[in-house]
């Protein structure tokens, strides 16, 4: 974790109490997570999405969420969402084009909506990036550069930078890389090195903590892993736990680039040595129920890879 330095502005004794916390990407992992933690301990919470009949929108609001239409491409409709609100969860608003991230664009989106905290008089942002490394690709500068231009704008800000998510073992694998599809999962890196990895729910639990105490994160910039388990662990986790055969199998350099030359890029800086440096210690220091893989499984993931894999829950 590192620190910089920043001003606060929240209530008396360090904390921004019962008042309205703003959850952007609501409808997705992160947010979704973040939304649902922050229901659970009472705040009162406001939902920003682009779809307000989806699914997970519905559900957000049977748990309590006020529920509000916004678009980042649409600067005007931020700040009828962001009124009233002492503090944000802001998930990056990614954009992607034909030859991947859409870094421009992204951040242009992103500047909108520090804009609109800033003048609605948000004191206190949580921005979810993702994981640094060291000489960070081109990809990340949309991140890098709404980060910057937050702690520009609010008087208090945490950044949150977590590693690869756990239920991306989830995800469709539609694309060639990551979820899992015929007894495969398919990735760019090692087999047999440490990866380090992190439940969303406790990208969530970081999140409620720096906003129960804005003194103690303001400024601070938290690396987030949970666990750090290899590929092939990862996947001999999962067939013991779902009972499904499952296996590891490392993208080769022209398979990455086929699929998409960004992935390829990563493939090429994860070979060249660029890695994740979260301190996991430290963070269950901060965080005592920091979930390691086998905790994510036997709480959610199992359950749900059955499913997918097996079709039973």
């Amino acid at each position: 974790m590192t620190t910089q330095p920043a001003h606060s502005t929240a209530a008396p004794g360090g904390r921004l109490g019962d008042r309205l916390v703003v959850v952007t990407g609501a409808t997705g992992r992160q947010g979704g997570a973040t939304a649902r933690r922050l229901l659970a301990a009472g705040r009162p919470v406001r939902a920003l999405v682009r779809d307000t009949t989806a699914p997970a929108t519905t559900a957000l609001a049977a748990a309590g969420a006020d529920i509000v239409r916004g678009d980042f491409d649409d600067p005007s409709s931020l700040p009828a969402a962001l009124e009233g609100a002492a503090a944000l969860f802001a998930v990056p608003p990614v954009a992607y084009g034909p030859a991947g991230t859409d870094v421009e664009r992204e951040f242009a989106r992103g500047r909108a909506l520090a804009d609109a905290a800033s003048d609605a008089g948000v004191e206190h942002v949580v921005f979810t990036g993702v994981a640094s490394t060291p000489n960070p690709s081109a990809a990340l500068s949309g991140k890098i550069r709404i980060e910057d231009y937050l702690r520009d704008r609010i008087p208090s800000v945490t950044a949150l930078r977590p590693v690869r998510f756990m239920s991306n073992f989830l995800a469709s694998s539609a694309i060639g890389v990551d979820g899992i599809a015929n007894g495969v999962h398919r990735h760019i890196f090692p087999a047999d090195e440490p990866l380090q990895i992190i439940a969303v729910e406790d990208i969530a639990e970081f999140a409620a903590l720096a906003f129960d105490q804005p003194d103690r994160f303001a400024g601070r910039t938290l690396e987030l892993a949970g666990d750090a388990p290899t590929p092939t662990e990862a996947v001999t986790a999962i067939s013991e736990a779902t009972g499904a055969a499952v296996r590891y199998e490392r993208l080769t350099h022209a398979e990455a680039a086929a699929l998409n030359p960004e992935i390829a890029r990563v493939r090429e800086r994860w070979a060249s040595g660029a890695r994740w440096h979260a301190d996991i210690e430290v963070l269950r220091v901060v965080h005592p129920g920091l979930r390691t893989f086998a905790d994510w499984l036997a709480e959610s993931g199992a359950a749900l890879l059955r499913t997918r894999l097996l079709g039973t829950a």
